[in-house]
């Protein structure tokens, strides 16, 4: 049991982490996404579609190729979840509006996108063969090692989300494109000054980090879930919690590694361990709960480090410079 929990929470982790990957990149530009929830549910849309166009050209669904179910999912994934995400950084870095309104606008949006699609040109015909494909891990025997089944039974995209995670740290700490975007994050009069193109690095963080939080709704259906839409409206829900998880892992990529799986495991601890009702609802507040506490925590310290950019969530105005 305890191999199958693990298992579990480092799958629903994988959600967390690519959705909580994404927001962490645009806030350190200075942009505060709530619309992450409807990016990753575009993210989901768009990768279902590709798939669905793939499948119908197959007689048979299960003689799928691995390699370009993978690539086109992906494809259309990030043609989807950037256009959510191109709309908000119009709206936010162009137009200077609300980041708080325009995000929930997003989320409003996406959400409702992805069902219509889903519905409208989506007959998820085969996808449970082709979620099992994607699915597949190195290990599938259930009667292999405790440990090789607890690393090494995951699909793609679960390898995918760590190493995204550990390239997004070196390059935030390492180089100086990660410099200049904490500089935008921090003081973007300040790095506009210096000669940093603030508007490319806002847009590129908002871009890219829409692409990698759609990769989270597409990896829910199509590997956590195996093809399944009967539970796609959960996809929202973890948005909220991947935000809830940046402010946990304090805006540090490598940290949500471990917090993803700390968040999955409660997640899924929440189904799994027997209670009453109320019992399970209070632990699926946990990792709220958690997260105001470090919020809590970080604050009283005052570590500069470990608090968020200081232009989070603020409009820039070179006029004002």
């Amino acid at each position: 049991m305890l191999v199958t929990f693990l298992i579990g929470a480092i799958s629903l982790g994988t959600v967390l982490l690519y959705g909580c990957m994404g927001e962490t990149l645009m806030e350190k530009s200075g942009h505060l996404n709530l619309g992450i929830p409807g990016i990753m549910c575009m993210g989901t849309a768009g990768g279902c579609l590709g798939i669905e166009l793939y499948l119908k050209g197959l007689a048979d669904p299960a003689a799928a190729n691995w390699f370009l179910l993978i690539l086109l999912s992906i494809l259309f994934s990030i043609l989807f979840s950037v256009s959510a995400g191109l709309i908000y950084g119009f709206l936010t870095v162009t137009l200077r509006c609300n980041q708080n309104i325009t995000g929930l606008a997003i989320t409003t949006f996406g959400s409702g996108l992805a069902q219509f699609v889903m519905d409208t040109y989506v007959t998820r015909k085969g996808f449970g063969a082709a979620g099992k494909l994607i699915s597949r891990g190195f290990v599938n025997d259930p009667n292999a090692n405790g440990v090789l089944r607890v690393f090494f039974s995951h699909g793609f995209f679960v390898y995918f989300a760590i190493i995204l995670a550990v390239i997004f740290t070196f390059v935030l700490n390492r180089t100086r494109v990660g410099l200049h975007l904490r500089s935008v994050g921090e003081n973007p009069a300040t790095a506009d000054a210096d000669g940093v193109n603030v508007t490319a690095y806002k847009y590129g963080s908002i871009l890219i980090g829409s692409a990698v939080a759609g990769f989270g709704g597409l990896f829910y259906i199509m590997d956590y879930l195996k093809g399944s839409w009967e539970n796609a409206s959960t996809i929202e829900a973890f948005g909220w919690l991947a935000i809830a998880l940046v402010i946990f892992a304090l805006w540090k990529p490598n940290y949500s590694i471990f917090g993803s799986i700390l968040f999955g495991g409660l997640s899924i601890a929440a189904f799994v361990l027997k209670g009453s009702s109320t019992q399970k609802e209070l632990l699926k507040l946990l990792p709220y709960i958690i997260t105001v506490l470090v919020l809590v925590f970080t604050s009283i310290r005052k570590k500069r480090e470990n608090q968020p950019p200081a232009s989070l969530g603020l409009s820039y105005f070179r006029e004002d410079r």
